[in-house]
């Protein structure tokens, strides 16, 4: 029996979005994740040998990873390359990429546009100056979004510094990082991982001047008529948690709450990344800092935290040029993803839409006279 051609492209149309539907899931199967065969899927990932601790209980986030910040191993994951918004953990890639950049005397004078932005914010005065070095120790301490837009603009506009990041961020091979904001306030397409974060992480430790900023408990900011107010840093575990050396901590209600954190004891340092998390956080990344103490000569790691690949100076180039808009369906903890469903269903009607027209144009054309 011979299909109708509304029948046949009804059902072309759900072949094509049930094959366009999951182009992400397929490739992660097919093709080896940055940092090892082992970091891929949405699972839980450890390789205990005898006598290993068990994993904590209690960790709710949709993502996370535990590495040796010293060989670079990857002890434990769950979705290590699963993107998410990044919140203010996105700053850290903002520092990795200007601290090298920017002079920490250089005086910047904040605009109103700094000091209006969304989110969270230090307190900027329009017209007054600060230096780089008060705009970085605001970013990273208390995650202030106008300190982050002032760098920007200091670094030559928020555009070309978000081209700067994404530069960098290609440089450091974190890949499922697509910035759009210097702060880290949602922008379309914004993603990183717990992975990249990692990476990121890893790649701002090596810079004195990073753990200086995001190791500071409390400083100060310049008010008007020579006056200051002081600053005290939003990461808990910086002064509550034995041997905390930073990193940072981030949320928005559509991220959720996400967080970096490192910590060293007995001359070993271990890193830990949580993405998507609930808002109160912190006794899950207690959990997974403790865990990896114990575990860090107990398991065989899963993966490795790569080395940079590109030259450097792809990241100047990278500043050049307009990036292109990438499309990133956002893992969510409650079910964000549009159901493969709907979408086959929105196609098929597409398709016999555009098939009813067709048919209607090649109809002639009758003659009808407006009613009397």
């Amino acid at each position: 029996m011979r299909k109708s051609p509304l029948a046949f492209l009804a059902a072309l149309a759900c072949l094509l979005v049930g094959a366009g539907a999951v182009p992400a899931a397929a490739q992660r199967q097919s093709v080896t994740p940055v940092g090892g065969a082992l970091l891929k899927g949405e699972g839980v990932v450890v390789q205990p040998r005898a006598g290993a601790p068990a994993l904590p209980t209690d960790l709710t986030s949709s993502s996370w990873l535990v590495a040796d910040l010293d060989t670079g191993e990857v002890l434990a994951t769950k979705a290590p390359h699963e993107r998410f918004l990044p919140a203010s953990t996105l700053k850290t890639l903002t520092a990795v990429t200007l601290i090298p950049r920017l002079d920490p005397s250089q005086l910047v004078k904040c605009s109103y546009r700094d000091a209006v932005v969304d989110g969270s914010k230090v307190g900027l005065v329009p017209g007054m100056s600060y230096t780089v070095r008060k705009l970085l120790t605001a970013m990273l301490v208390v995650s202030g979004n106008d300190a982050a837009d002032a760098l920007a603009e200091a670094a030559g506009g928020i555009g070309k510094t978000v081209r700067l990041m994404n530069g960098e961020a290609t440089h450091l091979q974190a890949y499922d990082t697509f910035a759009r904001t210097p702060s880290g306030l949602d922008g379309p397409g914004e993603s990183t991982s717990a992975y990249d974060l990692a990476l990121i992480a890893r790649a701002g430790l090596q810079l004195p001047a990073f753990r200086d900023y995001v190791g500071t408990v409390s400083s100060t900011v310049p008010a008007p008529h020579h006056k200051h107010f002081q600053i005290y840093t939003h990461n808990r575990l910086l002064t509550s948690y034995r041997g905390a050396i930073g990193v940072k901590n981030g949320y928005t209600v559509a991220a959720d709450a996400t967080y970096v954190g490192a910590a060293t004891r007995n001359g070993h340092t271990i890193l830990i990344t949580l993405m998507h998390a609930q808002p109160y956080f912190w006794d899950e990344a207690r959990s997974l800092l403790d865990w990896g103490f114990r575990a860090r000569s107990t398991v065989d790691p899963v993966g490795t935290l790569v080395d940079p690949q590109q030259p450097a100076a792809h990241v100047e180039a990278a500043a050049q040029q307009t990036p292109q808009r990438t499309t990133v369906v956002l893992s969510a903890r409650h079910g964000g993803n549009i159901p493969i469903w709907q979408l086959a269903l929105l196609a098929a009607s597409a398709a016999i839409a555009t098939v009813v027209t067709a048919r209607r144009m090649r109809r002639p054309q009758r003659m009808s006279l407006p009613p009397l």
